[in-house]
């Protein structure tokens, strides 16, 4: 099995008067773990089904390996798609499942299932042939379904939010196994998940959405350390959100007046003097002391263990604020009034917008 390439070029997708994905272009490697992450109803399924066939763009073109797919059911495709429910056939045998996809395009029986048998032990399950759905855990069931995508061959493997009906435990599992996976058959994966963890863990890149629109495409660490809009800051991990008015700006930096006072960070876009802004800082960067360039006075408010680390809640000038440290002894008997900062290059600061929690 080889991967291929998928472009999407200008591609929209409309359902009536409904504008499902607003104009797309998008490039994904050969080989690439490719996540699309975003909220419920962001379109990201939609744009998943362009991909495989089942629905068709309202305009533009997807491309998978140069070929321009219009008029290509998902039959006709080099793809395969994993659905949330897994849809395995409960009446037959796990190898069965596996190879039913190869039946149907004809190939002998004793063939079919000596390839499922491989693929199974691909994924970790070699002798669980002769097992039926229902004999399995559902990690497994989830590797049963991989192997049965896998035996068509595909060069792309389309995957729906698959670990989403799994517990907390077998999901962090799952993560890894499916990485392992896609770098054994190093076939392109194209992952759709509402859950951050999920993407940033597995994803050679990833691709933030809201509302039709794809906002950033990076990597997994450019995407947390330094998000390209305030609706992807919001949605990937926490933020401290200070809203403020621009008092002076450069290239390198900008003061703003905020609830907490005037503070300085790194500038996300053009800004200009009084122009309204976020101000935006990781928990994980502000500091329980006054040292560094930003510092204001705050009240701790609550305290929540978190095993290796401690989620402290401070109120400040009445707004909220949450400050993520090691748990250890300096985590301890904290006093309730206390100062925190933050350094210049901590804070990013953006032109105002849409937030993932607004």
């Amino acid at each position: 099995m080889r991967g291929k390439d998928v472009r999407l070029d200008k591609v929209a997708i409309r359902f009536g008067g409904t504008t499902a994905v607003q104009p797309t272009d998008l490039a994904i490697e050969a080989g690439e773990f490719f996540s699309i992450l975003g909220p419920s109803g962001c379109g990201k399924t939609t744009l998943l089904r362009t991909i495989s066939g089942f629905i068709e763009p309202s305009d533009g073109r997807v491309l998978i390996g140069g070929e321009d797919m219009a008029g290509k059911g998902p039959n006709e495709r080099p793809t395969a798609l994993i659905f949330q429910n897994l849809a395995l056939f409960p009446l037959m045998s796990v190898a069965e499942n596996v190879a039913f996809g190869l039946e149907a395009r004809g190939v002998r029986k004793r063939q079919r299932l000596a390839r499922a048998e491989e693929l199974l032990a691909l994924v970790a399950l070699e002798g669980y042939g002769g097992k039926m759905p229902s004999d399995l855990s559902g990690g497994q069931r989830q590797r049963v379904a991989i192997a049965r995508a896998l035996a068509v061959e595909p060069s792309v493997l389309l995957l729906d939010e698959p670990l989403s009906a799994l517990d907390l435990k077998l999901r962090q599992h799952m993560r890894a196994e499916l990485r392992a996976i896609q770098k054994r058959v190093g076939i392109t994966f194209i992952y759709i998940t509402h859950d951050q963890g999920e993407a940033l863990t597995m994803s050679d890149r990833v691709a933030v959405m809201s509302r039709g629109r794809i906002e950033q495409v990076a990597s997994a660490d450019s995407i947390y350390a330094d998000p390209a809009t305030p609706f992807v800051s919001t949605f990937v991990g926490e933020q401290n959100v200070f809203p403020g008015t621009v008092v002076s700006a450069n290239a390198n930096e900008a003061v703003v007046e905020t609830p907490v006072g005037k503070v300085s960070g790194r500038p996300k876009g053009a800004l200009a003097p009084g122009a309204p802004v976020l101000v935006m800082v990781r928990p994980e960067r502000l500091a329980l002391d006054g040292r560094r360039e930003n510092s204001f006075p705050a009240r701790l408010a609550e305290r929540h263990l978190e095993g290796a680390s401690v989620n402290l809640v401070f109120e400040a000038k009445e707004r909220r604020i949450l400050a993520v440290v090691p748990n250890g002894p300096a985590a301890r008997d904290l006093p309730e009034e206390m100062t925190l900062s933050f350094g210049r290059s901590d804070a990013m600061v953006y032109p105002e917008g849409p937030l993932a929690n607004g």
